[in-house]
């Protein structure tokens, strides 16, 4: 009777095909199994085929170290940039900054590429020289003797990172756009120094001397510039000028060119008359979203 038993059993699995195991015992669940991971890997191509597949999450709290998750925190618009930042952090937050960096109104109204915010890190792109705004811990070997502050031609110049900031002892809320004869002070992603200028002689032309001058974004209120500009706000397409506030200079840049140890980087300068070397626009960087109050200032001028 068992035999018979087993006869009928083993019948009706080979009936579906099943495969008999190495000990002589019939095994369905394998089969199982085997469409299981079919369905599975179907579907899977169905979900990537129609776009369906869940994004890599941000690699924040990955163990990376405070100062990374904290820029690229940054780069999603959850928190400030640090003021002093290593050079990989500051690549790490310029290949996240498509999460900050999407279009957004106009300057002054209109479909252009938006203004300038409080917050954004940026490269200055001399107009007529066609140089990046640069600093690096090279101090001048006369005059003040602080950091140097020259135009580099490379546009993959890691050290041309400026954050935009309110002028000292003042705030400017994160994502607020800078308006056109505001005061702002711009902070040397790199070193932490702030653009700074006063009554010393510049090394080559004679002007007035640029510096980056102060420790993790504070010095005084000689690193504080004027944005002259046209319209209502600093747009990002356009060319302004930065005036010294407390000197009247224009920071400028004529051509005179460095030997060692900074061997071909012009000399950045304040001249006191406006002219063609004055000019800079706003070239690679973070552009923070403007916040809502501008937007909604935006909404009520169109009305």
């Amino acid at each position: 009777m068992a035999a018979a038993s087993h006869a009928q059993e083993r019948h009706r699995w080979a009936r579906r095909g099943l495969p008999r195991g190495a000990e002589g015992k019939w095994r369905p669940r394998r089969r199982r199994r085997r469409q299981r991971r079919r369905r599975g890997a179907e579907q899977t191509s169905c979900d990537l085929r129609a776009g369906g597949a869940a994004p890599l999450p941000l690699p924040v709290g990955g163990g990376m170290g405070p100062e990374v998750e904290v820029a690229v925190a940054a780069a999603g618009g959850r928190g400030p940039l640090p003021v002093s930042a290593p050079l990989p952090i500051v690549a790490l937050v310029l290949a996240l900054g498509a999460a900050v960096n999407g279009g957004g109104g106009g300057g002054g109204g209109g479909g252009g590429p938006g203004p300038v915010t409080c917050g954004s890190v940026v490269k200055l792109l001399n107009v007529r020289h066609n140089v990046r705004l640069h600093s690096h811990d090279v101090r001048y070997g006369s005059g003040s003797g602080q950091q140097s502050v020259t135009g580099v031609a490379a546009a993959d110049d890691g050290n041309s990172y400026w954050r935009v900031r309110g002028r000292t002892a003042a705030v400017c809320e994160r994502g607020r756009p800078v308006r056109c004869g505001q005061a702002i002070r711009l902070t040397h992603l790199g070193t932490g120094r702030n653009l700074h200028s006063h009554r010393f002689a510049s090394p080559l032309s004679g002007n007035q001397e640029v510096s980056a001058f102060g420790e993790d974004g504070e010095g005084d209120y000689l690193d504080d510039w004027t944005v002259v500009c046209s319209g209502t706000y600093w747009a990002r397409d356009s060319e302004v000028r930065f005036q010294h506030a407390s000197t009247d200079v224009f920071l400028s840049v004529t051509g005179e060119q460095y030997g060692r140890p900074i061997n071909g980087q012009k000399e950045v300068h304040g001249m006191a008359a406006s002219s063609q070397h004055n000019y800079w626009k706003v070239t690679e960087g973070i552009f923070v979203q403007p916040a809502e109050v501008f937007k909604a200032e935006q909404y009520h001028a169109e009305l």
